[in-house]
C-alpha cells in the first residue's frame, strides 16, 4: 500500500483550535524519494493560523523513504552473527512558517519524525514494526494538545 495523504486531514486536538482540518494538495517534494503536500485551506476554528502555504510561510508535510534501500550483509562465518545491521531511514517532516517577533520576517518551524528500520526486519519481524508505528501514532494522538502546550510553555 502506498503512503498517500487524503484531504482533508483531521488535525489532533490542540488548545485554542476547535475541530481543526487541513485541506491539502500535492506539492513538489525536495527529493524524488518522497511525497509532499501543501496546506491550501483550513477548517474548524483556528484563530491566528495562516490559511495556506506560501513561499515565505510554508505549511507542508513531506513523507520520505530512503533513496536507496539497504539490505543485510553476510553473517560472520565464524560467529554466525551479523557483522552489521544497516538501517533504512523514513521520515515525516512538517514545515510551518511562524513569526518570531511581531513585525519580523517569518522563520520556518521544522517538526521531524524519523524512523530507522533495521534492514531485514521488514521481512523477519513486520508485526513488531507495525506495533511500533501503532504505538507512536497513538501516543502522538493522545498527547497532541499536551505536546502543543509544552512547546509553548516549556513545561513537560
Amino acid at each position: 500500500m502506498s503512503l498517500t495523504l487524503t484531504t482533508p486531514i483531521t488535525g489532533g486536538a490542540q488548545t485554542g483550535l476547535t475541530t481543526p482540518t487541513y485541506t491539502i494538495s500535492a506539492d513538489t517534494p525536495p527529493t524524488s524519494s518522497g511525497k509532499q503536500y501543501a496546506v491550501t485551506a483550513l477548517g474548524g476554528t483556528q484563530t491566528g493560523v495562516d490559511t495556506s502555504s506560501s513561499v515565505s510561510r510554508p505549511f507542508t508535510v513531506t513523507l520520505q523513504r530512503p533513496a536507496t534501500f539497504k539490505s543485510l550483509g553476510p553473517v560472520d562465518p565464524v560467529t554466525g552473527a551479523l557483522r552489521s545491521v544497516p538501517r533504512n531511514t523514513f521520515s515525516v517532516i512538517v514545515r510551518k512558517g511562524v513569526t518570531p517577533l511581531a513585525g519580523q520576517s517569518p522563520v520556518v518551524l521544522l517538526a521531524k519524525t524519523t524512523i530507522d528500520v533495521p534492514a531485514g526486519a521488514d521481512v523477519a519481524d513486520a508485526a513488531n514494526i507495525r506495533a511500533a508505528m501503532s504505538l507512536m501514532v497513538g501516543a502522538f494522538n493522545q498527547v497532541s494538545a499536551g505536546l502543543g502546550d509544552t512547546l509553548i510553555s516549556g513545561v513537560i
